[in-house]
């Protein structure tokens, strides 16, 4: 069930978490989702509303273990057994300090207090903005939240069944309310990933809605 609009929202404990939303994900870019680029006019209306506000950045170094180009003979959207799990191979994108890493021009977020980069290690891939795959390493953000009394966190970006569905679901797990706002959100669709991603979402009890009310 996707929910029209959920209760309006918390200044003082609701931080909107913006996904990925960087060149190589948006049309024309190494790893282009479809209409990657229409999340943000949605993310940039929804911002003002939030005092809180975190982004993410894949940032992955040259030759990165997730790149297809680093397991000669494999093809992108492959899947391997990592030490860590399973991992589907990706063409080469976000990586370091390249256009294609570089977040949408098209952001307007004065506000974002924090700019939270994962991906960098080698030879582990993170999907997730709380943990790397292995789903163990932690990137510090839960502590962030905590710290500041953070306790329901807003998800928007790219991709809805990768890293907004890792992300939303680790969330939970580590006892956060977590809602993802579908309107601000596009997917990559592997193999019938994002069906599959929506019902662990619903499962683990996370708010999907297609809109946002404003704060009062």
């Amino acid at each position: 069930m996707v929910r029209t609009m959920n209760p309006r929202i918390d200044r003082d404990h609701d931080v909107l978490v913006v996904v990925d939303v960087q060149n190589d994900f948006c049309p024309g870019g190494a790893l282009a989702v479809r209409d990657g680029h229409a999340v943000v006019p949605a993310i940039n209306r929804i911002a003002g509303a939030f005092d809180h506000l975190v982004l993410t950045q894949d940032w992955h170094p040259p030759g990165h273990r997730s790149f297809a180009s680093a397991h000669p003979g494999r093809a992108p959207y492959e899947r391997v057994t990592m030490p860590y799990g399973e991992q589907v191979l990706w063409p080469d994108h976000c990586v370091q300090d390249t256009p294609g890493a570089a977040l949408h021009a098209g952001l307007r977020l004065p506000g974002a207090q924090l700019v939270l980069r994962k991906g960098f290690r080698p030879a582990i891939d993170s999907y997730s903005a709380f943990f790397e795959n292995d789903r163990s390493t932690p990137t510090g953000l839960a502590g962030y939240l905590r710290e500041r009394g953070l306790r329901r966190v807003v998800f928007t970006g790219l991709a809805t069944d990768f890293c907004v569905a890792w992300s939303a679901l680790d969330a939970r797990r580590l006892g956060f309310e977590a809602l993802v706002l579908l309107e601000a959100c596009r997917a990559i669709d592997l193999d019938g990933s994002l069906a599959q991603a929506l019902a662990q979402l619903r499962e683990a009890g996370v708010t999907l809605v297609e809109s946002l009310a404003p704060a009062a």
